[in-house]
């Protein structure tokens, strides 16, 4: 029964384009009333574009949107609260010094006679997150709370300000398992209520579990709507990336030889706060084995990576690497050591503004075979440059000549995986290797660090992502405020297990 009134907004032949990119390339979405309808595709697939056009931020070239059956025109996001159209966004848009409370009136504030109606909103906000079960603390600091109560604060915005469409855009990335259940149940919540959801995800997991229909995007391109009880992973994601994809990852039994990493006592101090932002962390990482730091974001692991690779000086503790104490090393004799894909891809693994093939040999290109007498050999760095790309099949405009900054994150995160794991050395700390990846790449990645373990190196693997640590590692150590709460083997361990010790709910007892 497929009459207009029975959907609520209608995205129709919506052209996006962007310089040298069709970022949506005549798409058509259509939103039943009351149901939650997941958007999937891999990273440039054009799926926050398309939102964004719905939202007000962007203006599509061609298309029509019309919402209860009358077209409409969205210029900004005004217009789409106006229309009860409400947006959390991957990276929440919060004023950290505000007050939660603040953050959640701002811009819809209720006044009189020009004064603010502070107790009205107050009562109307917690009115609603006791009935749809978001407690937060209305006057702490956004800037004092987690991530997950961040995204309840975006979600208490949306209904502040009586949405009745709402779309999540990788609304999970940031949580932990079980913040994830509480938000999908909050989600079916909602479509009880005759709220409809649009929810942009590449987790396949969380879109079979949740949604009601299924529309994939590939390249900007609209491939299928499907009926979620109809299909399945392997289905999906072959539509989003157009082949096959092995959804699991395929590795033999580790075989771990000797220590390549040993970490003893280290402390490293918090840029933030008074306390270390690393504990007193011991452990040791073995040849042929893919070992796990896993913990939800903020409990230390980025401090204790700088703290490893050179990026931070350890107050106390020792580093050793194959046999050498590295713990005042600099960092370009840490490199010597250890690959290194940073958190920061931006920050600390590209310079924006070289080319692809600059950035490739950042860390070789005074070795022989880049340099002849102090100067850069530009035809080994090309032939050399394009072996890589190829082998990684790295996606840009104009090949190795392509400016950095203007590839897409995947990408960008390819050519650093690509340049790290070419060199070679017995360590490889790999910081969310996969972020933001789609299963395509994810799958190569994955492929690429169980080689390296398979060829003897020592691969210490930080990842916020549950179902990589779980299906990547061979042994899962746990970091929570600092510490290590629990080692677990993955075979042997539950992710709501798993999630009790990242919470801090649980920790095994000092003699492990």
């Amino acid at each position: 029964m497929d009459n207009t009134e029975d959907y609520v907004i209608e995205m129709l032949h919506i052209t996006k384009v962007f310089p040298g990119i069709k970022a949506n390339d005549d798409i058509t979405l259509q939103l039943r009333r009351g149901e939650i309808h997941a958007l999937l595709g891999e990273n440039g697939a054009g799926k926050s574009t398309l939102m964004s056009v719905l939202f007000g931020l962007y203006q599509p070239e061609e298309g029509i949107i019309k919402k209860d059956g009358k077209e409409v025109r969205i210029n900004d996001p005004n217009d789409a609260t106006a229309l009860h159209i409400g947006m959390v966004h991957q990276h929440f848009k919060l004023i950290d010094v505000f007050t939660v409370l603040d953050n959640i009136i701002l811009g819809a504030e209720d006044t009189k006679m020009g004064f603010l109606q502070k107790k009205e909103a107050r009562r109307k906000v917690q009115a609603l997150s006791e009935k749809y079960g978001l407690q937060v603390d209305l006057d702490a600091k956004v800037e004092d709370i987690t991530v997950g109560m961040q995204q309840r604060v975006e979600i208490l915005k949306m209904l502040y300000r009586d949405n009745e469409v709402l779309i999540f855009d990788e609304p999970t990335a940031v949580l932990t398992p079980q913040e994830i259940d509480e938000l999908m149940a909050t989600m079916k919540g909602f479509a009880k209520e005759g709220k409809s959801i649009l929810f942009i995800s590449h987790k396949l997991n969380e879109i079979m579990e949740v949604s009601d229909r299924v529309t994939v995007l590939r390249k900007g391109r609209y491939v299928g709507t499907v009926n979620t009880k109809d299909t399945n992973k392997q289905e999906l994601s072959n539509m989003m990336v157009g082949r096959p994809v092995q959804l699991e990852v395929v590795k033999t039994e580790a075989k771990p030889g000797e220590s390549v990493l040993k970490v003893e006592n280290l402390c490293v101090p918090s840029q933030i706060h008074k306390k270390n932002a690393v504990n007193n962390v011991s452990f040791e990482a073995r040849a042929g084995e893919i070992l796990c730091i896993a913990g939800i974001d903020g409990n230390g692991q980025t401090e204790l990576v700088y703290g490893l690779t050179g990026l931070e000086k350890p107050s106390s503790g020792s580093i050793t690497i194959c046999g050498q104490d590295i713990s005042h090393a600099s960092i370009r004799k840490r490199g010597e050591y250890m690959s290194h894909i940073p958190e920061d891809r931006h920050k600390h693994g590209l310079v924006l503004d070289f080319t692809l093939e600059q950035n490739l040999v950042l860390q070789s290109f005074e070795e022989p075979r880049f340099q002849n007498h102090g100067f850069i050999r530009n035809d080994a760095v090309r032939s050399y440059a394009e072996g890589l790309i190829d082998k990684f099949d790295v996606r840009s405009g104009q090949g190795p000549v392509t400016k950095a900054r203007s590839m897409s994150g995947g990408n960008q995160q390819k050519a650093i995986i690509a340049r790290e794991l070419d060199r070679d050395k017995p360590l490889i700390v790999a910081v969310q290797p996969t972020r933001g990846l789609d299963v395509g790449a994810i799958e190569y990645i994955h492929s690429q660090l169980v080689n390296e373990r398979d060829e003897g190196k020592a691969v210490l693997l930080i990842s916020l992502e549950l179902d990589e640590v779980m299906s990547l590692s061979d042994r899962i150590l746990v970091l929570y405020e600092g510490e290590i709460v629990g080692e677990f083997d993955p075979k042997k361990v539950s992710v709501q297990e798993l999630g009790l010790y990242m919470a801090g709910a649980k920790r095994q007892g000092t003699e492990g």
